[in-house]
């Protein structure tokens, strides 16, 4: 009558223990899932199998905007230091795919060695080509903030005649690949560049889908006073609510990250 506790009791015995959540994740997986995923052929329509550098990443942020509204800026923010590789100025100085990772040594891993590197979760990338292996490096810099997360620095999104210019790789498939495996979309915005261009319009398109990473943030406030942060903040929401095509508000962070004090101090309140 109650032979239901026995099989309970069973599958207690027959239960796997496992010292970490990602452990268990990987056996799951590669018991459970891949098989299904080998079977229906998965993998060729949709995106390849998981290796143990996917479970085993840190969480990623990654930083998209025109060129110029400081996201470069924003990471030696975070980090309060420079690292690798950093470039910094009013034109178009990022290039290129920047992953700033944690190390213990400081250094530069070129995009050809990365995607081959098993350590990394960087080897789906190989299918973008050359054209983009030789504008993505990974700078590797000894800061305890990056040993939580990794950030992932974009080439600043061009406006006018250079946008119409052809990069060599495919620009948004790559803002696709890394916004499906991210955790967290920056969307960074000037305060004096509130234009939205063809180019970077397609690449908030890109990101449709993954909504809920995404936040909004409006850079470089302290540039300007109180009432014109006001107008500029308007003016935002009405260039956005063209490209989002949600019902809801978007919400706008609004901050200046940088090293330099306010230059008004109304905007502290």
């Amino acid at each position: 009558m109650f032979s239901w506790i026995n099989k309970d009791e069973a599958k207690k015995r027959n239960m796997d223990v496992y010292e970490t959540v990602l452990e268990g994740l990987k056996k799951v997986y590669k018991s459970k899932v891949l098989p299904l995923e080998t079977s229906y052929q998965f993998h060729d329509f949709h995106s390849p199998a998981l290796d143990d550098p996917d479970f085993d990443a840190k969480p990623m942020i990654l930083l998209v905007g025109q060129y110029s509204t400081g996201k470069t800026t924003f990471i030696r923010y975070l980090l309060e230091r420079d690292f690798p590789g950093i470039r910094i100025g009013p034109e178009p100085t990022t290039d290129g795919f920047i992953a700033v990772m944690y190390s213990e040594n400081d250094g530069v891993i070129p995009g050809n060695a990365l995607v081959v590197d098993p350590k990394k979760p960087f080897r789906p990338l190989s299918k973008f080509g050359n054209a983009f292996l030789n504008r993505f490096q990974c700078s590797q810099v000894d800061s305890s903030v990056l040993k939580g997360i990794s950030i992932i620095d974009t080439p600043g999104i061009l406006s006018g005649e250079k946008q119409r210019v052809d990069r060599g790789y495919e620009f948004t498939g790559v803002l696709e690949w890394f916004a499906e495996r991210v955790d967290r979309i920056i969307l960074l915005f000037d305060a004096h560049k509130l234009d939205i261009s063809d180019e970077f319009r397609r690449s908030i398109e890109a990101l449709k889908g993954h909504d809920d990473k995404i936040r909004i943030v409006l850079n470089k406030a302290d540039m300007i006073d109180h009432q014109q942060l006001m107008r500029v903040y308007g003016a935002l929401m009405w260039s956005l609510g063209k490209v989002l095509n949600t019902p809801e508000v978007a919400r706008v962070y609004i901050g200046s990250f940088w090293d330099e004090p306010l230059r008004y101090d109304s905007n502290r309140r």
